[in-house]
């Protein structure tokens, strides 16, 4: 029988592989190198996120060529033509035609928005239908503070205009109703000094000081519809059934409520709020950046929040590794890097689900079964790991809570930032706490 005295001593090798196996350092540090090799597949996953986040806008864009661009509603602008010529030496002249153009003195828009959802094979697109009135005043055309001679200035020949982007997203035919006369609109512009598209009508000017108009619009397009304040006063009063307007621009509104069932927002800019005259002579540019209006915005779409979500892998992975080096430290159940790396790849794996999951049945339902999946699957297996009835429920504990904690983050918006660091600080402290129990150096009780 062999005795201690005749035990033969471990080589060298063999000590090492027992320090190996036993050092609370060296498990440390593999640990670590199996997190940060980990990342890999979840780099991938988060280009596969971003993948279908591009196939996704791919299909809006499609479906707006289809359906209408996002709309940017200008005008109406009276153009006047006038004529200056040059003389030869024996005095003939050759005349040359010009633009001048003016704005109104009131303009005021009340818009009503419907929102549609349309879908491309498995994406969903958010489009819209608008009614708008456009109404207000001109003044008289004056061309002797343009320094134009009023013999040159071809009143007879005004045109009304308005700039829209996408023509395609009218529905009906549009009218103008002016001094109790009523013209249809025309495709095209005859001066694209002012609007690069458009439509336009002919427009008498009679011998009055200033003149009301009205137009009736009926316009759809995608994403976001905006406004420029031509008038001397712009007001723009908007109602529509879209419960998450993202206001953007250069103007906010001046008074705004939104609602589960809508939103209603109303704006007035004045001519000394942006940088562009009431009457001008040829080209002016810079009209678009005094617009505003809203954009039909999707708050916290599937793949925004899955791609948040992926980036808590690193807080799922440590977390969860954490907890079972504790485990097995307190404990002494040995658990081999390959269980490490096949519980990790199981937590990668919740990604894939829940982006492939919500493209179908939406982010809250995929959420829901990709975590009670990937619980039930680590737990069960870490039932056979730890064989301990109550480590394995503190497991499938942890894991709830972590997912729990994870999709309140992700419901919030403005808070976000606040609730996540401060569940990661009570998180860190109860760790902080928890480890007090062990002996960094023997890797056991005290």
């Amino acid at each position: 029988m062999e005795t201690p005295e005749n035990k033969p001593t471990p080589g060298a090798v063999e000590r090492f592989n027992l320090w190996l196996s036993s050092s609370v350092t060296v498990r440390i540090f593999s640990i670590t190198i199996l997190v940060l090799l980990l990342m890999i597949p979840n780099a991938m996953i988060q280009d596969i996120i971003r993948e279908r986040q591009f196939t996704s806008d791919t299909a809006i864009r499609e479906v707006s060529a289809i359906w209408g661009h996002s709309q940017t509603v200008a005008g109406p602008v009276i153009s006047i033509p006038y004529l200056t010529f040059t003389e030869d030496k024996d005095g003939e002249r050759t005349y040359y035609k010009h633009w001048s153009h003016f704005l109104p003195e009131e303009l005021n828009v009340d818009a009503l928005v419907t929102s549609e959802k349309r879908e491309r094979g498995i994406y969903e697109v958010i489009v819209y239908n608008s009614k708008m009135t456009v109404s207000g005043s001109f003044n008289r055309p004056n061309p002797i503070p343009l320094n134009i001679a009023p013999d040159q200035f071809l009143l007879k020949d005004a045109v009304l205009s308005m700039g829209i982007p996408d023509m395609r997203g009218i529905n009906e035919k549009v009218n103008l109703n002016f001094n109790d006369t009523v013209a249809e609109f025309q495709p095209g512009i005859p001066t694209n000094e002012v609007f690069s598209e458009g439509i336009s009508v002919r427009m008498p000017i009679g011998e009055g000081e200033s003149f009301a108009f009205e137009i009736d619009l009926d316009l759809k397009g995608s994403q976001a519809l905006s406004f420029i304040p031509l008038g001397r006063e712009t007001q723009v009063n908007m109602n529509s059934d879209w419960p998450h307007p993202s206001f953007e621009g250069a103007f906010l509104p001046d008074a705004h409520d939104i609602t589960e069932t809508g939103f209603t927002a109303t704006w007035k800019v004045l001519d000394l709020n942006r940088n562009f005259p009431q009457a001008w002579t040829g080209e002016r540019s810079g009209m678009y950046e005094s617009s505003f209006g809203f954009q039909l915005f999707m708050p916290n779409d599937h793949y925004q929040q899955s791609m948040r979500s992926a980036k808590y892998a690193i807080m799922f992975i440590s977390l969860t590794f954490m907890v079972f080096f504790f485990m097995e430290t307190v404990n002494k159940k040995r658990i081999h890097p390959i269980q490490y790396i096949l519980v990790g790849l199981a937590l990668s794996i919740f990604f894939v689900l829940i982006l492939s999951l919500s493209e179908f049945i939406g982010f809250n339902a995929a959420y829901g079964v990709g975590a009670l999946a990937t619980t039930i699957l680590i737990t069960a297996y870490s039932s056979s790991i730890l064989t301990s009835r109550k480590l394995t429920a503190f497991m499938a504990g942890l894991l709830t809570v972590m997912y729990g904690f994870i999709y309140t983050i992700l419901q919030l918006e403005d808070t976000a930032l606040l609730v996540g660091s401060i569940g990661l600080f009570i998180i860190l402290a109860i760790v902080m706490i928890w480890s007090r129990k062990v002996d960094w150096y023997k890797g056991v009780n005290k």
